[in-house]
C-alpha cells in the first residue's frame, strides 16, 4: 500500500462517515413524519421516544444505509479524481484500473467484515428496544404470528398442544401434553386448564391437570392434580412467536431459535429464515457496491458529479429494491429463503464483474 492508496482510503472513509451521518438524520426525520400520529394516538411518551427509541433505532439505520453510504462515497471520491484528470494521468503512466482499486477493495472487504459483526451482534441488541416499541405503538396488529391452536413437538416422543397463548401473562390455556413410546403408541396424556411459565424456576406450572396413562394390556388409568411443575424444551419464546423475532437475536441465538422451531414442527418459517440469512447476505452489498461504483465513476462524463450521483443513486436504489422485492417470495416460501436472500447479490455481483471487464484498464 502506497501513500496514494492510504490517501484514497482516508477520503473514502471520510465520505462514508459524512453520508452515514446525513442519511441517519434523513431517515429519522422521515420516520417521525410518517409515524408521529401513531405515537401520539397510542399515548407514547414523546421524550421517551427521542431518548430511548430513536437512539436504539440508529444501529438499524446504519445497517440499512451502509451499502448506499459507501457507494456514494466511492462515487464521489472516484469521480473527483476522474474530473481532475488524476485517474487518466495514472492510467497513462501504466497504472491499471485494477491496481487503482486496491484501496477501494481494502475498504470494501473491511467494511463487509465489520458490518457482519455489527449486523450479527450489535444491531440485534438495539433492535430489542425497537421491536418492543414498534409492536406497542406502530404495528400492534402484526405482533404475533400465531396465538391459538398451537402445536409444538417438545422432543421426538412428546407433543404439546395449546388452545390459546397469552403473551403478556406468559400463560397457555387448554393445554395438552402427549407422550409416546418408541413405536409411537400413546403412553401418557396430561390435559391442563392452563400452564404458566415460572421464570425463577425455568419450568412450566400446569394447573387443573388430568393425567391419563395407557399401560399395555390394561385399562386406562386416570388421576387428577391441582398443580404440577414440568420441564419442557419449549419456552415462552417458542409459543409467543412474532414476525420480527429474529431481528432482535444475534446470529447464534437466531440459529438455535430456528432449529428449535424446525424441531418442534412450527410452520410459517419463511420470514424468520429470510431475516436470518440476511444477517450473512446483506453485509456483502457493501463490497459489491464498491466494485460497481469505481468503474462507474472512473469515466469522465458530461455533467460531472451530478450525472455520476444520478446514475449511482439509480443503480444503488435498484439494488436495494431488488432485495426488498425478492423477500416476499421467501416469506411465502415460494422460493427457498436462502436463494431469496442471495439472488439479488449474485445478480449485482455479475453486474460489477461486467463493469470491471468493460472499464478502461
Amino acid at each position: 500500500m502506497t501513500r496514494f492508496d492510504w490517501h484514497i482510503v482516508a477520503r473514502v472513509l471520510k465520505g462514508f462517515a459524512l453520508f452515514v451521518s446525513a442519511l441517519i438524520v434523513f431517515f429519522i426525520v422521515l420516520h417521525w413524519v410518517e409515524y408521529n400520529d401513531d405515537f401520539v394516538d397510542r399515548g407514547a411518551d414523546m421524550s421517551e421516544i427521542f431518548r430511548v427509541y430513536y437512539p436504539a433505532y440508529i444501529p438499524e439505520i446504519v445497517r440499512l444505509i451502509s451499502p448506499l453510504a459507501i457507494f456514494l462515497s466511492c462515487i464521489y471520491v472516484t469521480g473527483k479524481l476522474a474530473q481532475e484528470v488524476q485517474l487518466i494521468a495514472l492510467q497513462t503512466s501504466g497504472v491499471s484500473l485494477y491496481r487503482l482499486m486496491r484501496p477501494y477493495l481494502l475498504v470494501g472487504v473491511t467494511l463487509t467484515l465489520v458490518m457482519f459483526g455489527f449486523n450479527g451482534w450489535v444491531v440485534p441488541r438495539a433492535n430489542e428496544v425497537v421491536v418492543q416499541y414498534d409492536n406497542e405503538y406502530l404495528h400492534p396488529e402484526r405482533q404475533t404470528i400465531e396465538v391459538s391452536e398451537i402445536h409444538r413437538q417438545n422432543d421426538p416422543r412428546s407433543i404439546v398442544s395449546v388452545g390459546y397463548y397469552d403473551t403478556g401473562e406468559q400463560r397457555a390455556h387448554h393445554v395438552s401434553l402427549q407422550r409416546f413410546d418408541e413405536q409411537q403408541h400413546l403412553r401418557e396424556r396430561f390435559d391442563a386448564d392452563r400452564m404458566d411459565w415460572v421464570d425463577s424456576l425455568q419450568v412450566w406450572r400446569m394447573v387443573g391437570v388430568t393425567e391419563r396413562t395407557f399401560p399395555d394390556d390394561q385399562p386406562m388409568q386416570q388421576a387428577y392434580h391441582s398443580r404440577m411443575d414440568t420441564t419442557l424444551q419449549i419456552t415462552p419464546r417458542d409459543l409467543a412467536r412474532t414476525a420480527r423475532d429474529v431481528e432482535a437475536m444475534t446470529v447464534t441465538e437466531a440459529r438455535y431459535y430456528l432449529e428449535s422451531l424446525q424441531r418442534s414442527g412450527a410452520g410459517q418459517l419463511g420470514r424468520p429464515l429470510v431475516a436470518y440469512y440476511n444477517k450473512f447476505a446483506y453485509p456483502v452489498a457493501n463490497l459489491i457496491l464498491v466494485l460497481i461504483a469505481v468503474p462507474l465513476a472512473a469515466v469522465r462524463r458530461r455533467g460531472g458529479q451530478a450525472v455520476r450521483f444520478g446514475i449511482g443513486l439509480f443503480v444503488a436504489l435498484l439494488y436495494l429494491a431488488a432485495q426488498k422485492l425478492s423477500e416476499p417470495f421467501g416469506y411465502a416460501e415460494t422460493l427457498d429463503p436462502w436463494l431469496t436472500t442471495w439472488i439479488p447479490h449474485a445478480l449485482f455481483a455479475t453486474v460489477a464483474l461486467l463493469l470491471l471487464l468493460q472499464a478502461r484498464k
